[in-house]
This record gives structure tokens, sequence and C-alpha cells, in this order.
């Protein structure tokens, strides 16, 4: 056999595998940057804030001594121009659609940014790439993706007083959920007072879980790897009940709904919610008026104090003596749950 020949097919053989590997995933690499699916982590993969290491570009309670919470991933760029302005590619983590675009960087700390809405497993999930240098021509809000598809390049662009330096160019990648459809009417009835310059998509209606685990655990398990478990079996913070028979969070993510058969025969009267440190509704679980103890509209049935320690970014609720009570944030997400 012809020597070239018998390259040519090894290529497409290879190619071929890389297709099947890259198929069999339901998210891919948003950059070039395979460094992300080192477990170990390193300065490679994340770029840390000025000062800190490459931890603090991670997903959680990783600024300000545990404090402050950071939403997702800040990839490190790997190629630069003459100028040392990042120049890589950015792409789609999955098939979906461009839900949102901001391309005025002064109306957001992400600076120029894409969301897209992908449906995966009956759960309607949010991709988000922040500090974009550009948006790639004919991407605009209704357009079908597909995954890889390079959707902008990039960049380091933001509104917040420090610029973001050159050394430490980055995407901020994000995997979210969105809380409610009508957040842009919850906003403008109970924060009048505040612009919402993203109407549905202001940050106060995006919750997400970590992208870095989420890639890693998709390597791990193949084509085993399950969305909906993978979020199911995130780290269970508390438990609140909340009245009412139908919200718009069990409207949107049936597919958390876990089986009650008391509820079922007797009728939903409230549901349960399993929230992680940073509020995710990670389980539903239906509840009839027999298995309610208590009238409130809101009322915590159990608190993990060693999550709560791990991750105490959330300010979700607090201890006063042996009663454990919502905060603010936690009585505003609640709040936007239910609208």
């Amino acid at each position: 056999m012809n020597p070239h020949s018998v390259i040519f097919s090894a290529v497409l053989s290879f190619l071929a595998f890389l297709g099947e590997a890259a198929a069999s995933q339901l998210f891919q690499l948003p950059t070039a940057n395979r460094a992300v699916l080192d477990p170990s982590g390193s300065e490679k993969a994340f770029a840390g804030t000025t000062g800190h290491s490459w931890n603090s570009g991670t997903f959680g309670c990783i600024r300000s001594g545990g404090g402050k919470f950071h939403e997702g991933l800040d990839i490190r760029c790997m190629e630069r121009n003459r100028q040392g302005e990042p120049t890589d590619a950015v792409r789609s983590t999955a098939d979906g659609t461009v839900a949102y675009l901001n391309t005025r960087p002064s109306l957001s700390n992400y600076g120029n940014y894409v969301v897209m809405r992908h449906s995966i497993e009956g759960l309607e999930i949010y991709s988000l790439y922040a500090h974009l240098s550009s948006i790639q021509p004919g991407i605009e809000t209704g357009r079908r993706v597909k995954s890889g598809e390079q959707i902008a390049i990039m960049g380091r662009t933001a509104n917040t007083r420090e610029v973001i330096p050159k050394e430490r160019a980055h995407l901020h990648f994000e995997i979210n959920l969105v809380i409610n459809e009508r957040y842009a009417l919850w906003h403008a009835k109970n924060m009048p007072e505040s612009r919402n310059d993203h109407g549905n998509f202001n940050g106060r209606n995006l919750i997400g879980i970590d992208p870095w685990k989420l890639l890693l655990e998709q390597q791990r398990l193949g084509t085993n790897f399950s969305l909906l478990r993978h979020i199911q079996t995130q780290p269970e913070l508390c438990r609140v009940l909340v009245q009412g028979s139908d919200f718009p969070w069990v409207r949107r993510y049936r597919a958390l709904r876990e089986r009650n058969p008391i509820a079922e025969r007797e009728g939903i009267a409230g549901y349960e919610l399993v929230l992680t440190f940073n509020g995710l509704p990670c389980r539903i679980i239906p509840r009839a008026a027999s298995q309610i103890q208590s009238k409130a509209k809101y009322s915590i049935l159990s608190v993990r104090s060693e999550e709560l320690s791990k991750h105490p970014c959330g300010h979700l609720l607090f201890k006063r003596g042996q009663i454990w009570t919502l905060l603010p944030a936690g009585e505003r997400l609640l709040n936007i749950l239910t609208f």
C-alpha cells in the first residue's frame, strides 16, 4: 500500500475518533486551554486575581478570605498578538441558542459578554462567556449555534475601576440556571431605585454550578456522565419548605422534581427545596398539607453546619441561638423563585 495512503487513512481514523469523543460529551471546553482538565489545577489553567494564586480564578468562596463568591472560572489565555492582547477563540460549550449578549462594556463588570441557552436532559441551562474583546459577526439573539462553534474572541473588557491587566487576560465562564422568567417584573416592583440594564439576564437571576467540577466529572465518567444527576447530587447546605402548589422554578425545572406518593395522592401544598451554598435548588420534593407543620411561607427544615463552614459566602442564613433564620439574601432568593 502507498505509504501516503496509510498515513492519510490513519489521520482520518484519528479525526473520526476525536469526533466520536466530542459527540459523547455534553459539554466542550470553551477555549483551547486544555489545562482546565487537569484535576490538580494550575496557573496554566486559571488566572488568579492580582497577587493571589490560581485558586482565586475558580468557582466558589475563593475570595476575601472565603467571604466573597466567584460565579465562574477565569480561564487563562494561550494566544496573544504583538501588542500582548489575548486572541484565543471562544467557543460555545454545547449546542444551543444565543439568549442574550451585551456589547456595551460600560454596563457590566463582565464587559462584553454572551449568554447561550442549552436544553440538556430536560434542563434549561445557560452558559455565559465574559470579558470578550469582540463577538463574532452573525452572533445575535435567537441564532442557533453548534457545540464548539466560535462565538467570540477572548478579551479583558469590564466596567470595573481596576482594568484587567494583560497578564491576567482570561475568559470568565459560567454554567447557570435561570431563576425566574419574570425577573424583570420582580426587579421593577422590588428594586425600583436600582437600574436593570440586562432584563431577565440580570446577575441576580442567574444561579450557577461549578463548571470545573462538571468538566472533570464528565471527563472521568465519559458516556456515563449525566447533567441531571450531577446537579441533583450537589452538596446540600439546607432544606427549605416553600408553601404553594405552583411557582416558576418548579415549572421550569420539572426534571429536578422527585416523586412523593403522599403528595401525589393528597395533592401538593408546598415544596421542599434542597439548596446548595449559593442557593441553587438542586432537588425539588413535593409535600402534601399533612406533611407540612408550619404555616409560614418559608420554613428552614435543616441545615448542614459543616457545609456552611466550608462555604460561608452564600450569606443565605444564620443561627440565632438555636434557631436558623434567613438572611436578606436568602429571603430575596426565595422571593424571586416564587414571584
